[in-house]
């Protein structure tokens, strides 16, 4: 698999991730775990480097089973997890007080059977803290050798302006896909300018763009979908035109629709790596195969005179969890 860069201290990884968070969390029925972890290690034998987890997932079962899974395999690989929550069940609010951070990558470690981080996020900014402070927190922690890398998700490009300005971010990640394009609107120019990577999760709408969803979907426990607006049958419904766009594209190109959605990522820009997280081995060779699909200057152009006319319905969070984002 091809590399990319994140950051311009020079973290390589697989242009493609695995987002673990759906491996045991909000994505329905827990799955069975040595099922997991054999899928985590297919993934690794396939040239996935780059594996994205939080202590928040579960709480902390996902660090749990990610770390079960990447034992023997850490100098191939690299981890990618986040915190900075005051976590209290599910009744979560980010916390960047030193002592918070401290202990959640302690945390962390532990959970991951690992000396050290590749890469750590501040998982939502805590508007009471400076991010100065949280910066210099992290400071610390890298002279430690906790952790090698650092970023941001879901942060205002105010935000990352100021947090790099004290330690250098090697990536911010944030919602991306050929759905959910804000970051294009003010967050590109400044990770450009800086030259910050973009670690982009929900590349694949959280499922909705392989087209295996419809508006009859019934999402059960351990889902969170059902209470995501953009999820509503109405919204689903009106949707579809997207993704009968998508199907004529990928057809054109005998692809999948998903493969179509990730392959759109990569070729927005060289330094933006999409992490789509499955359960089945045959999505995982799906989504990998996607890097393989390349664009012509005319079938960007239709693809961008499409999207231009094409008009999401519905936001991709509630109001309560919006809140929480892009500060």
């Amino acid at each position: 698999m091809k590399k990319r860069q994140l950051g311009k201290n020079g973290l390589i990884t697989s242009e493609l991730g695995f987002g673990c968070m759906g491996l045991n969390y909000h994505r329905g029925p827990v799955k069975d775990r040595n099922e997991m972890i054999q899928l985590v290690h297919e993934a690794v034998d396939l040239g996935i480097t780059m594996f994205d987890t939080a202590e928040v997932y579960g709480p902390y079962t996902n660090e749990e089973l990610v770390g079960e899974a990447l034992v023997g395999k850490r100098n191939e690989i690299q981890i990618a997890t986040k915190g900075g929550f005051r976590i209290d069940g599910l009744n979560n609010e980010p916390d960047s007080s030193p002592e918070v951070i401290k202990a959640a990558v302690e945390g962390s470690l532990k959970r991951l059977k690992t000396d050290y981080i590749d890469l750590y996020y501040i998982h939502r900014i805590d508007s009471t803290i400076p991010i100065e402070d949280v910066a210099e927190t992290i400071q610390k922690l890298k002279k430690e050798g906790k952790i090698l890398h650092w970023g941001l998700s879901e942060a205002s490009a105010e935000t990352i302006r100021r947090a790099h300005s004290v330690e250098p971010l090697a990536a911010v990640e944030s919602e991306y896909s050929i759905w959910w394009r804000e970051v294009e609107k003010e967050i590109f120019s400044v990770l450009e300018e800086l030259k910050i990577g973009l670690v982009a999760y929900s590349p694949l709408g959280r499922g909705y763009l392989t087209g295996t969803l419809d508006k009859q979907a019934h999402f059960t426990e351990n889902d969170n979908r059902g209470q995501l607006p953009r999820f509503t049958k109405e919204a689903m419904e009106a949707n579809q035109v997207l993704l009968d766009f998508m199907k004529k594209i990928a057809d054109e190109k005998q692809a999948t629709t998903a493969q179509i959605a990730i392959a759109w990522i990569l070729d927005q820009k060289p330094w933006i790596v999409p992490i789509p997280g499955t359960t089945r081995k045959s999505r995982l060779k799906e989504n990998i195969e996607a890097n393989e699909i390349i664009f012509s200057d005319s079938e960007r152009k239709i693809i961008d005179q499409a999207l231009k006319q094409i008009q999401i319905v519905g936001d991709r969070y509630p109001e309560s969890e919006k809140k929480r984002t892009g500060r």
